[in-house]
């Protein structure tokens, strides 16, 4: 199962539309997950009519209508695999540790929020996957997102992809 990754597209503060490289990869993939602040609905309303299968959460910067449509946090087995997305957790220092004592029952936990890409494993093995943002590189070389395949109880290919800027 082929996945595609994505955070933080703040459109259309940050960009006018969703990169078109992305799209074309949201195209190739059989799941989309996002890790909130959209800020705007028409751009939860692309990826819900481009995805095969979205999962998303709503982020800090969302208003009452991202936040009317997704939850908090969500929850899928994918590929025998047990992921939970968030928007925010919080600072680096201590992420790990944290985040596997909040979310003991998931295999891999994405997240957003800092824009700064991060593959890291905490103690217990739960896997820890922020992509960045595909709009918004703050302080980033690159605009990026995650692609990965999900199977067999296992991840593989995790491939960090840079937009152009």
């Amino acid at each position: 199962m082929r996945l595609l990754l994505t955070s933080d597209t703040h459109v259309p503060s940050r960009a006018k539309r969703l990169p078109g490289g992305l799209l074309t990869a949201v195209d190739e993939v059989d799941v989309v997950i996002h890790a909130g602040d959209w800020t705007d609905e028409a751009t939860l309303d692309v990826l819900e009519s481009r995805s095969r299968r979205l999962i998303a959460v709503y982020g800090n910067n969302d208003g009452p209508a991202p936040r009317r449509r997704l939850p908090e946090v969500a929850r899928a087995e994918l590929g025998g695999l047990r992921f939970a997305v968030v928007h925010e957790t919080g600072p680096a220092a201590g992420r790990e540790r944290r985040c596997a004592a909040l979310y003991p029952d998931a295999d891999v936990l994405v997240f957003g929020h800092s824009h700064i890409p991060w593959d890291s494993t905490a103690p217990g093995g739960l896997r820890l996957l922020n992509p960045g943002s595909p709009t918004d590189r703050r302080r980033q070389p690159h605009h990026t997102y995650l692609t990965l395949t999900a199977e067999d109880g296992a991840l593989r290919d995790v491939v960090l992809h840079r937009l152009p800027v």
